[in-house]
């Protein structure tokens, strides 16, 4: 059996993706019209400017602001366009929405993988003060969203300010060392591992998180490793850095200022264990947190989405709106109508 590596899935997204650019003058393309305004904008972030976008209403006018906080990866200020229904959410529920690539991403300063969840923290409080202190940004309103990685940056940033009056988080984990294994197991169900399969995957992941855990060198990582794909010199800094990250203790620090909070939750997440997410956050946060659960992925796209790239990529070109499970955007946009007001 010929498992589906990182790699071949990007090999296949760009087979796929020519395709698509081939037959690009054959298709219509619909439903790219978008109920938002934008503008590039340059932001100074601790490591330099940070290169981003400002979403407003049609109009031009918003009571407040979403602040995006994205999940890992080399992610630009729009996810290459995909942001797109949320920014619509957001306007309409008359909110404008900023977002900014990571740093060495999209033209700003830096470079993310040296970032500890501290430094994305510090970097999304230096926006927030650039922003308050920006008569163009509407600010009466703050909202953070954040997907996946960010789980461990809202809080951090959220029990350290007074002045943020919601959280939509999505897909976020409580703990880095459990997020990664229970990524790994649910992968090689997905994939239809044999015994062999699995037994070994377990064992390059316990190796992998011993050299972890007494800090190896990157040299040490790669003599021991036997996966087709190890990380690269960055990566394995990245995930030293990273690796210890849990969010309760922010969580319980945060819950005192009872602000909302509206949990979003994929049912087919195989990154993350949405049940102890959920338990976690239900049992600090009480009657301050909403949870919507949607038939979506870690990411909430629907499943066909994710598990075959051509469809994936036509719907990103045909129908955007049409990538993420029903609901999604509608639950968004109801819980920050009820914020601020």
């Amino acid at each position: 059996m010929q498992r589906s590596t990182p790699r071949r899935r990007a090999l296949l997204s760009a087979i796929a993706l020519g395709a698509l650019i081939a037959l690009g003058a054959t298709v219509t393309v619909v439903g790219n019209s978008f109920r938002f305004t934008q503008e590039t904008i340059t932001i100074p972030g601790p490591d330099g400017d940070l290169v981003g976008v400002l979403t407003l209403p049609d109009d031009g006018h918003a009571r407040g602001i979403v602040v995006m906080v994205h999940g890992d990866g080399p992610v630009d200020a729009t996810m290459d366009g995909l942001y797109a229904p949320w920014f619509e959410g957001a306007a309409d529920a008359g909110l404008g929405t900023l977002s900014w690539s990571k740093p060495g991403v999209g033209g700003s300063h830096g470079d993310w993988l040296s970032q500890s969840m501290d430094d994305r923290a510090a970097e999304v409080s230096a926006v927030l003060d650039w922003a308050l202190g920006d008569d163009e940004v509407p600010t009466d309103t703050v909202v953070l969203w954040g997907a996946s990685q960010a789980g461990w940056v809202l809080p951090e940033v959220t029990r350290s300010r007074s002045d943020i009056d919601g959280v939509v988080a999505v897909g976020p984990a409580i703990s880095w060392l459990r997020q990664g294994r229970f990524n790994l197991l649910a992968e090689l169900e997905h994939d239809g591992a044999d015994a062999q399969e699995r037994a070994g995957a377990i064992e390059e992941s316990d190796r992998t998180r011993a050299l972890l855990a007494r800090h190896a060198s990157y040299e040490e990582y790669l003599a021991s490793t036997t996966s087709d794909d190890p990380m690269t010199e960055d990566r394995w800094g990245f995930v030293q850095r990273n690796v210890g990250s849990d969010a309760t203790d922010d969580l319980r620090a945060s819950a005192s200022r009872e602000i909302p909070v509206l949990l979003m939750v994929g049912s087919h997440d195989r990154n993350v264990d949405v049940e102890e997410t959920e338990d976690t956050y239900r049992s600090i946060l009480g009657s301050s947190l909403t949870v919507t659960h949607l038939d979506g992925t870690h990411s909430l796209a629907r499943p066909v989405m994710e598990d075959h790239d051509a469809v994936g990529l036509l719907t990103a070109v045909v129908r955007p709106r049409a990538l993420l499970a029903p609901g999604t955007i509608d639950d968004y946009t109801a819980f920050l109508i009820g914020i601020g007001r």
